[in-house]
């Protein structure tokens, strides 16, 4: 644990931030050194050096480097999103995923009806139905399939309403 590692004659960063003497009990030290000024000065902006204190008193000691990355974290969200914070970056995230699960779905979709059409090969001599190109050994004959890939899920689905945000907070 960081509290028992000896500390150098150098106040820590929340105390030279609070200009103020750098005792040995002090709470802030073994999580706010000397030599990161932003990490507290960004958690101190946020939450006030007085909660900071509250928190880390409240927090059993070995759980308080944790909570102090968390806070350190979420401070830093909050100021580059104030209105949100972690929560923006969250939704963004989850809203990203089902985007890609969807864009996933088409995919197999698309790769399911490629093989239901392309497997029978009704009408199709050898050389039409496995020529290939610059693909190595994947036929040409599936052109217009691979075009297809280049469409985006918002593209694909552009006029009808596929996703369901309703689970997701706004951003």
């Amino acid at each position: 644990m960081r509290s028992h590692e000896p500390r150098s004659a150098s106040s820590c960063a929340a105390c030279k931030l609070l200009k103020r003497r750098c005792g040995p009990n002090c709470i802030f030290a073994p999580y706010f050194r000397s030599d990161e000024p932003k990490k507290f000065a960004k958690v101190h902006k946020v939450f006030g050096a007085s909660n900071v204190s509250k928190i880390l008193v409240e927090v059993p000691e070995e759980q308080r480097e944790d909570t102090v990355n968390s806070l350190a974290y979420e401070a830093e969200a909050r100021l580059q999103d104030p209105v949100y914070g972690c929560i923006g970056a969250i939704a963004l995230l989850q809203r990203r995923m089902i985007e890609l699960q969807h864009d996933l779905a088409l995919a197999r979709a698309r790769l399911a009806r490629y093989a239901t059409t392309y497997s029978a090969g009704a009408g199709r001599t050898e050389t039409d139905r496995f020529s290939t190109g610059a693909l190595g050994e994947f036929p040409v004959a599936c052109g217009e399939f691979m075009d297809s890939f280049s469409l985006s899920s918002y593209e694909v689905t552009q006029d009808a309403h596929m996703y369901d945000f309703t689970q997701i907070p706004y951003v």
